[in-house]
């Protein structure tokens, strides 16, 4: 049994984008045996290329459903089957994705037409879908919906089922797509892993975790670890079998989270801010060990922009003035700012010049006291020596709001 599918997306970034269109044919290798196609609405926008593209307006998928209100008709209508599409990994990725928002873990078998195509029907002059079922005749009606492109996937996947008259290709690809590889493993794991910064958690088998750092991004540095030639990682990649992570939003959550745990970690911060003749420059902080630099900068990029917005502000043309303005020294303030997540705010104490503590809350929830904010604070164990330069950045940038300490 299969289930053709096809998906179109709302066009947001990697990750982040939402179902708009979706079509599923079950199919028992000789007709369509139930079939499920429905318009989706993702509850945010959709770009205007994608508009253009499909043809599928905010106005069309207002009152369309939401994937909340479809995910059990599609749970049902793939179960014991190979999901089957024409670059199967988005359809996947994207079930996946709308599945886990729900707290749903959504695994199957898969398949794809493409690699399949160019085994049974080689030298083909494209194999994208349109120009693929146009050089072999299969008609194409509604092209870029999702009932469309899955029935013309449907017609496709019929012939190169017809070519394959030993079963062989379709059952090696699916034995190689589906094995217990290494290179599949390492696929299984990452596949969902998020492009963002956090806390990421190599466990084995047991559960037990193996290693543990923070990252800048987690996908891309797990890959790193699973294709390193390194001896280092060897046991990690022998005993792996599940990667968890947590999600800071911030650097500057990451070390709050660092140091409440009582772990040290210090940044390499090689570039400064000077000001030189009445003007502020980025220099490379080993070119004077003598000056003490104003801020610091994980790059000379960063102090670039730093600067830029520095001499935009014509009172800041005043050194002393600078200075004191992000100066800590004696601040008792409540600084509020993003949380790690949509929906969430970060709230840092700061109380003789020294964040002593952090915590998160809920937009709705109100904190004005300083009672209530105990009882969602988390105590600092030390302050990195680098977190004071971070917030003084963050504020440059405007990335919190400051209030006197509430009583």
């Amino acid at each position: 049994m299969y289930s053709i599918i096809d998906i179109e997306s709302n066009g947001a970034g990697y990750r982040k984008e939402c179902i708009i269109d979706i079509a599923i044919y079950r199919y028992d290798g000789q007709k369509i045996t139930d079939q499920f196609i429905s318009l989706v609405n993702p509850e945010s926008d959709i770009t205007p290329f994608v508009q253009k593209l499909t043809g599928i307006s905010p106005k069309m998928v207002k009152t369309a459903p939401k994937f909340h209100e479809i995910a059990k008709r599609v749970v049902e209508i793939t179960a014991n089957t190979t999901l089957v599409g024409h670059n199967i990994e988005f359809d996947y990725r994207m079930l996946r994705q709308s599945f886990q928002r729900l707290g749903y873990d959504y695994k199957i078998h898969t398949l794809d037409t493409i690699p399949l195509a160019k085994k049974l029907i080689p030298d083909e002059a494209s194999y994208s879908l349109s120009k693929l079922v146009k050089s072999l005749g299969i008609p194409l009606t509604n092209p870029h919906r999702a009932d469309g492109d899955a029935r013309a996937t449907l017609e496709l996947f019929r012939l190169l089922v017809a070519k394959d008259t030993e079963n062989e290709i379709i059952q090696e690809h699916h034995e190689e797509l589906n094995a217990k590889t290494y290179i599949n493993k390492i696929r299984e794991l990452t596949q969902d892993l998020p492009n963002e910064k956090g806390f990421v958690y190599f466990q084995n088998n047991a559960g037990k975790i193996i290693f543990s750092d923070y990252v800048q991004d987690i996908n891309k540095f797990s890959k790193k670890i699973f294709n390193s030639k390194s001896r280092k990682w060897e046991p990690v990649q022998d005993e792996v079998e599940q990667i968890s992570y947590e999600l800071t939003g911030t650097d500057i959550i990451a070390k709050l989270i660092l140091s409440s745990k009582g772990i040290r970690k210090k940044e390499i911060l090689p570039f400064g801010l000077y000001c030189r003749n009445g003007k502020y420059v980025v220099e490379k902080n080993r070119l004077n060990k003598t000056e003490k630099p104003i801020l610091k900068f994980r790059s000379f990029t960063q102090g670039a922009k730093a600067v830029q917005f520095i001499t935009g502000v014509d009172a800041y043309a005043d050194v002393e003035f600078f200075k004191n303005k992000i100066s800590f020294r004696q601040k008792n303030e409540l600084w509020l700012g993003q949380g790690r997540r949509l929906g969430e705010k970060l709230f840092l104490i700061i109380e003789n010049g020294k964040v002593v503590s952090y915590g998160f809350y809920d937009l709705f929830t109100q904190i004005q006291t300083l009672s209530k904010l105990s009882k969602l604070k988390i105590d600092l164990l030390f302050q990195p020596a680098d977190l004071v330069n971070e917030l003084q950045l963050a504020l440059l940038r405007g990335d919190f709001e400051t209030l006197p300490l509430p009583k």
